[in-house]
């Protein structure tokens, strides 16, 4: 592999030559040595410095012209855009396990950005610290980057998947709106239920999620930048927070603003923390949904079997012919990591120290990576499993009217205690409801008749 030579503060350090990034890069790449090539800072926080980075440049642009050319922002603009089409990704090599505050991922960023300016320019005019990072600081860019990223997954990745989900349950209500069941609680036989009725708890499950999902994305909104290393704003110009919150809102289409407390942006992380826990109440809803309509299509021939869904591979290297619930289970392992994932951003959270939090890239990675999963197990479950769903109207029926609860509609008739009577002899001689409460004298066998509708239970 060839090299180049670059250097910064500490002095001169080999870089591979086909790469745009820079000295301070090549430092953290040689030091951490830890889930290196797999646990990478995020693509989307890297899209997210391009985005900002961008809004800074053309903010000092219009603020300080004489220190922000229009030469050196038509070049920065361009070497970001190649950054937001995912163009330079390859160039951006650092892991999540290194400095706490993000620094060395900032400085990838204006690395990356000025070399590749200058090769734009055939001419070397930029720096990446005096240029690139103008009237910022890593302990402001990175909190942002969190920000931005956060909230485009979750306006433009998340809630669009379960949005499409929730159609899904719609039609499914529509389709399967005169079917009655035996309802289940505590994994008990209950009381009937439309199964529309119980597809709708799903739907609307998964509608409070979109809405809870909403409301913590408004805090996301603030931005830290401006507040460059402690919050006071030193080395920007004034207006510039305003201004550069502005710029990236025009950029991505969402209505950021400046962070009114910079003291806190910079230290604190409570609103992915908030945001999180709306991604975890969703993973807890579709743990639920997904074990539902695992247990409702179990069998084929010795499990509920109330319900048929879609058979996408072979379920055994041993038993031919089985077939699983495969999209459940992916759908509830990604719940499982979402959970573990919001322990980690909390405590993450909790090490704001003074000024500054020094745990962000872990808690950017957990977060995006909880949304990120939760979007693409959704869309997977949507495609491969829920579209598929069919009611198994002869089982349904059967369980229905072998089910010992039907007995609660005889309450107003016969009594609690005549009725749990019924009950129990129905179970223990092996009979139906109508013959033990004939047998028992409870009712007639045409007053049963009269009485006795389970489809008008629900």
């Amino acid at each position: 592999m060839d090299y180049r030579t670059e250097h910064d503060s500490m002095g001169e350090i080999k870089v591979p030559s086909d790469k745009l990034w820079a000295a301070q890069t090549q430092r953290s790449y040689e030091n951490f040595e830890i889930g290196k090539g797999i646990e990478t800072i995020p693509a989307e926080i890297i899209h997210a410095f391009g985005v900002l980075k961008k809004a800074a440049a053309i903010s000092n642009n219009f603020l300080i012209p004489e220190k922000m050319t229009n030469k050196k922002l038509d070049a920065i603009k361009h070497s970001c855009d190649e950054i937001i089409a995912g163009k330079l990704n390859d160039h951006f090599p650092l892991v999540v396990w290194q400095t706490g505050s993000g620094t060395q991922s900032n400085m990838n960023a204006n690395e990356v950005i000025a070399n590749r300016g200058n090769q734009i320019l055939g001419e070397k005019i930029l720096h990446p610290n005096d240029d690139v990072n103008m009237s910022q600081s890593s302990n402001d860019t990175f909190p942002t980057a969190m920000h931005i990223a956060a909230v485009l997954v979750l306006e433009d990745k998340l809630i669009p998947a379960i949005c499409e989900l929730i159609e899904t349950f719609k039609r499914l209500e529509r389709e399967n709106e005169g079917i009655v069941k035996s309802g289940r609680t505590h994994l008990q036989d209950a009381t009937p239920i439309k199964f529309s009725q119980e597809i709708s708890g799903w739907r609307s499950s998964l509608e409070k999620d979109v809405e809870l999902i909403k409301r913590s994305i408004e805090p996301l909104y603030e931005l830290a930048l401006g507040g460059t290393a402690v919050g006071t704003g030193l080395n920007a110009p004034e207006g510039f927070a305003e201004a550069v919150a502005q710029e990236i809102g025009n950029i991505t289409q969402k209505p950021f603003v400046t962070a009114s407390n910079k003291f806190h942006s910079l230290t604190s992380k409570d609103e992915l923390v908030f945001a999180h826990g709306a991604i975890k109440a969703l993973a807890c809803d579709m743990m639920k949904i997904a074990n539902d309509i695992r247990w409702l299509a179990s069998g084929p021939r010795d499990g509920l079997g109330e319900i048929f869904i879609p058979e996408n591979e072979p379920g055994s290297s041993i038993m031919p012919g089985k077939v699983n619930p495969t999209q459940c289970e992916a759908v509830t392992m990604v719940s499982v990591q979402v959970m573990g994932n919001d322990v980690a951003v909390g405590v993450a959270a909790s090490q704001g120290n003074f000024e500054l939090n020094v745990f962000m890239p872990v808690c950017a990675y957990n977060f995006l990576q909880s949304a990120r999963l939760m979007a693409e197990a959704i869309r997977s479950f949507n495609k491969n499993c829920a579209i598929g769903i069919k009611a198994n109207k002869e089982k349904m029926h059967h369980n229905l009217h072998n089910s010992l609860m039907l007995v609660t509609a005889l309450n107003p008739h016969i009594g609690y205690e005549n009725a749990a009577k019924t009950v129990k002899k129905a179970y223990k001689d092996n009979i139906s409801l109508k013959e033990a409460c004939v047998e028992l004298g409870f009712l007639t066998a045409e007053k049963f008749d009269e009485v006795f509708h389970p489809e008008e239970m629900v």
